[in-house]
């Protein structure tokens, strides 16, 4: 597999150490505008081949696959003109910055049978696909509702709001876990530090099932927390993603409803349930970890070579842009 990667920046990195141990990658390049970052990927892996930009990636037909790190406001132009160009295309999150140009590269890529796959990394996450086993299992009961967090100090962006840089990783995660697309989608905001560009957003999500899920993103706040409670009607569960040694924490407490028999004679003064509260062990799972993001490379160039469709397809990656579309329409009409 002859791979090309547009971007050598702040993720570009990551993603070239982890394509250079995939096995089944031959040959592998990276082009950036910015000489410098091309310099600082040379020293940190001097086998790099680098040079090239979009254009000669698209034109050479020796390049099989291109993986695009770039700015959001380029990944809809970019992958559509190497989807028309017969190059399979990794792009990061998000897929596109609304609905419709993200529809528009699924129906691109199906009608051109090549693979589309958005850089949805948690999907990859040993500990996500754990809370996903739980789940399917019944291991928490009935879901209730998901609260996330995903706030920090730094890394402010002027490209994007907070929302588009960090809640796609969340709306994922919940679609994932719930295996469905929210019907209803509410958010509000605030920009404090640049007109037009939300630091801080809270987003509900509405789930068919009857699940609720609460989004908090900011990159304006004291503390690092990359945390999920899913509540359920038997356990409850917490996954803490900057925890070294507790990623995902079971409670099982809860409160139950339990019906009173009807022969007893107070049971109408008592009404036809009592709520009872209930705790019991704490349990915290050993989970055996691959890098995430190694997990996703492998993926896209397996899923190349075997025709298959991975877990972070184009669809999955529209499902999330579906839900980001509707939060920022309602954050700008509350800026108007």
């Amino acid at each position: 597999m002859r791979i090309a990667q547009l971007g050598a920046g702040y993720w570009g990195p990551n993603l070239i150490r982890n394509f250079l141990r995939v096995p089944e990658v031959t040959s592998f390049q990276v082009g950036d505008p910015d000489e410098k970052q091309l310099a600082k990927v040379r020293g940190m892996f001097p086998q790099l081949q680098t040079g090239g930009d979009l254009q000669s990636f698209a034109a050479d037909p020796s390049i099989d696959a291109v993986v695009l790190a770039t700015p959001a406001a380029t990944h809809y132009e970019f992958t559509k003109l190497l989807l028309n160009s017969g190059k399979h295309v990794l792009v990061e999150k998000p897929l596109a910055l609304n609905a419709r140009d993200g529809r528009e590269l699924v129906d691109l890529a199906r009608e051109k049978k090549l693979i589309l796959m958005v850089g949805h990394v948690f999907l990859y996450n040993a500990a996500v696909l754990k809370v996903k086993e739980y789940i399917d299992a019944g291991d928490l009961g009935e879901i209730y509702y998901i609260t996330t967090q995903r706030l920090s100090l730094g890394r402010v962006r002027q490209d994007v709001n907070a929302l588009w840089n960090l809640a796609p990783h969340d709306i994922s995660i919940c679609n994932f876990w719930l295996d469905a697309k929210p019907e209803r989608v509410t958010a509000k905001g605030k920009c404090f530090l640049q007109p037009h560009l939300e630091d801080v957003v809270f987003m509900d999500l509405d789930y068919p099932g009857g699940q609720a899920a609460h989004v908090h993103v900011s990159w304006l706040d004291p503390n690092k927390t990359r945390r999920i409670v899913v509540v359920g009607s038997k356990r409850m569960l917490v996954y803490d993603d900057v925890s070294m040694d507790a990623k995902i924490t079971i409670y099982d407490k809860g409160v139950d409803r339990n019906a009173i028999p009807r022969d007893l004679p107070s049971a109408e003064s008592f009404g036809d349930f009592q709520l009872q509260q209930r705790e019991g062990d704490i349990i915290i799972p050993k989970i055996k970890f691959n890098e995430p993001l190694f997990v996703e490379c492998t993926e896209f160039v397996r899923c190349i070579l075997e025709g298959r469709v991975p877990k972070a397809d184009g669809e999955n990656g529209l499902a999330v842009v579906e839900v980001m579309d509707q939060a920022q329409r309602q954050l700008d009409d509350a800026r108007r």
